[in-house]
């Protein structure tokens, strides 16, 4: 069992436009605990600058090396990390939202997700199979109202395999981590 990063300063001060950890981001560190022995490797980008600043921040507080790079999903570490990514976490914004809040790169960005809350993430999903290693694992943090059945079809006409990995309601929200792999 790992202990709970310290991170209480997201979402003040400095960091007001940074999401603050919650239900979701705690189902995802416990999907990532209970698969440790295969995770090696920390990395991540975001779309907010504050964000990533709170997550060096935060990485700092807990003794872990963490080098966030500030790009709209991974469109600028392209081409260069096709087939070369081991474990890809993806906590997207998956409220669902009128499109129009879509897009932003502040706070809003942690959560708003448009029709059916799916419009960052559809927009993603053809990367996915790029980006991960023959080993490759892929981490996605979902609501019921996302359809995650669907997204699991959807995946697997990129040739991955998926599966709900931890599922657990929060409030009125039903998530749930699902994982995807090769076939």
């Amino acid at each position: 069992m790992y202990p709970t990063p310290l991170c209480s300063h997201a979402g003040r001060g400095t960091f007001s436009e940074v999401y603050e950890p919650a239900e979701d981001t705690f189902l995802l560190m416990d999907a990532l605990e209970k698969d440790a022995d295969r995770l090696q490797q920390l990395s991540c980008t975001d779309v907010n600058p504050a964000a990533a600043e709170c997550a060096v921040q935060t990485s700092e507080r807990n003794r872990v090396c963490l080098q966030p790079v500030i790009t709209d999903l991974v469109e600028s570490l392209l081409p260069r990390l096709s087939g070369e990514v081991d474990v890809l976490l993806f906590n997207p914004p998956y409220v669902v939202t009128p499109s129009e809040e879509v897009g932003g790169r502040g706070i809003e960005a942690s959560w708003a997700g448009g029709r059916r809350g799916r419009e960052v993430m559809d927009r993603f999903f053809p990367t996915v199979a790029r980006l991960l290693s023959n080993q490759g694992l892929f981490y996605l943090v979902t609501v019921a109202e996302n359809k995650p059945d669907e997204i699991v079809t959807v995946m697997a006409e990129s040739g991955l395999r998926g599966e709900p990995c931890l599922t657990r309601s929060a409030g009125r929200e039903r998530l749930s981590v699902l994982r995807f792999g090769r076939t």
